[in-house]
Parts: C-alpha cells; structure tokens; sequence
C-alpha cells in the first residue's frame, strides 16, 4: 500500500464512494484509480495555476504541490450522476480547509466530470472555483511558484 498524505486519503476515499463498483477493484489511492495515460485538466484554473496535466506521472509530481497550498479538513460528497454504462460520472463535491500560504479559510465547491476505461479514470475535468484558489495562495505569482516549479512543460 502507497503511503500518501492524509487528505489524498480523503480525497480517494470520496471517489471511490463517488464511482463504486464501477472502479477497478483493489484501487485505494488516486493514483491506483487513474490510468497511465489519464488526463487531468483544469478548466477554470486562473493565470499561475496548472490548466492540463497529461500522465500518471505528471500527477503523481503534481498533488503534493496542492498540499503545499492547502489543508483540508473536511470532504462532502453531495451527488453523482452517472450515464447507462457507468463510464462518465458527475460528481459533486464540497470541502472546507485553510491555506498553508495565508491562513485564511479554503471553502471550495467541485464538479468533476470523470470518465473511465476498464475500471480506471482516463480523464477527470475539474471544476471549481478559481477566486478561492487565488485568496488561498495570496497572489498569482506565489500560486505559480506553489504549483509550477518544475511542471513548466506540464501545462
């Protein structure tokens, strides 16, 4: 079992609430969830931020970065709709926290679009509010060195 930190934890144990049977069994961290290829964008994701992540392995670099920004304290998980052949869900979803950075709240609400092949997510739209991102990093400049550092080609 992969060691990660403890709102990854969190954070995996929502989605597979989310996405049930329909995930490959034995999938316990996001990153047993995703596959190798999975797609992870950003639509909203203001200036500083990352917009597209392309890889397992552009994940895996990228998440703790998101941890140097944020503590959250709690997940709520308020809906899943999800088509015929269980491949594409929308999951709605909601957390509270604080930034590492300001130290102020970090209330975000999500919808995620995930869609899935052979029981892993290929691709998983983010959707969330770039406003709160911004306060929680206190500018753009610092949000791009939380997050970009060495992910410049990630974008």
């Amino acid at each position: 079992m992969t060691t990660q930190q403890p709102q990854l934890t969190d954070f995996a144990a929502l989605l597979r609430k989310a996405l049930g049977d329909a995930l490959k069994p034995g999938s316990e961290t996001l990153l047993d969830m995703v596959c190798d290829e999975i797609v992870f964008e950003f639509p909203y994701a203001p200036e500083g931020a990352i917009r597209r992540l392309d890889g397992k392995a552009a994940l895996a670099r990228y998440l703790p970065r998101v941890g140097k920004l944020v503590s959250l304290h709690t997940l709520a998980l308020h809906q899943v709709t999800a088509n015929a052949d269980h491949s594409r869900f929308v999951v709605e979803f909601s957390c509270t926290g604080e930034s590492k950075v300001t130290a102020s709240r970090y209330d975000q609400d999500y919808i995620s679009v995930i869609e899935l092949r052979d029981g892993l997510i290929s691709t998983y739209k983010d959707y969330w509010n770039p406003l709160v991102v911004l306060a929680a990093a206190g500018s753009t400049e610092s949000l791009r060195q939380i997050l970009q550092n060495e992910m410049q080609d990630e974008r």
